[in-house]
């Protein structure tokens, strides 16, 4: 009995070591601006950590999880254009045997609306996977929500 108990209090802390270690190198923030009296921009922001980086929305087939944010369709608002991103850097990376593009430290991700209503709740999704010089983490999958008033 002595070593099932012992046994299960030294997998508890192993489990609770593990969860420890879990990375997040990336932190999500968003806002929106109106820019008109029916139109406005949502921005999607990520930090991201010393060492990591986040793929952009444009990369091949063949290489990493491109960051995909996806916006489901509205009552109160509709989409204008494609979501946009600043420059990415662009390098040839081993691993993926391609020249793959990326950020590092942050980048704002904007979405143009068209206002239905005088304001709306815009939802979404972002799926995006980071790696460093060591390891790429799984991608992940986010829901968002902000309000445009």
């Amino acid at each position: 009995m002595k070593k099932i108990i012992t046994s299960a209090v030294i997998l508890l802390l192993f489990a609770v070591a593990a969860k420890a270690q879990i990375l997040t190198p990336v932190h999500w923030s968003y806002g929106a601006k109106k820019t008109g009296n029916n139109e406005a921009v949502v921005f999607i922001k990520a930090t991201i950590d010393d060492g990591w980086h986040l793929y952009s929305q444009f990369v091949k087939d063949g290489g990493p999880v491109k960051t995909t944010i996806a916006f489901p369709p509205s009552a109160s608002y509709t989409l204008i254009g494609k979501t946009v991103e600043p420059t990415p850097i662009t390098r040839n990376e081993k691993v993926f045997s391609m020249d793959v593009s990326f950020f590092e430290h942050e980048v704002v991700f904007q979405q143009k609306i068209k206002l239905k209503t005088g304001q709306a709740t815009v939802k979404g999704t972002l799926e995006y996977m980071t790696c460093n010089d060591h390891q790429c983490l799984p991608p992940d999958n986010l829901e968002f929500s902000v309000q445009v008033k």
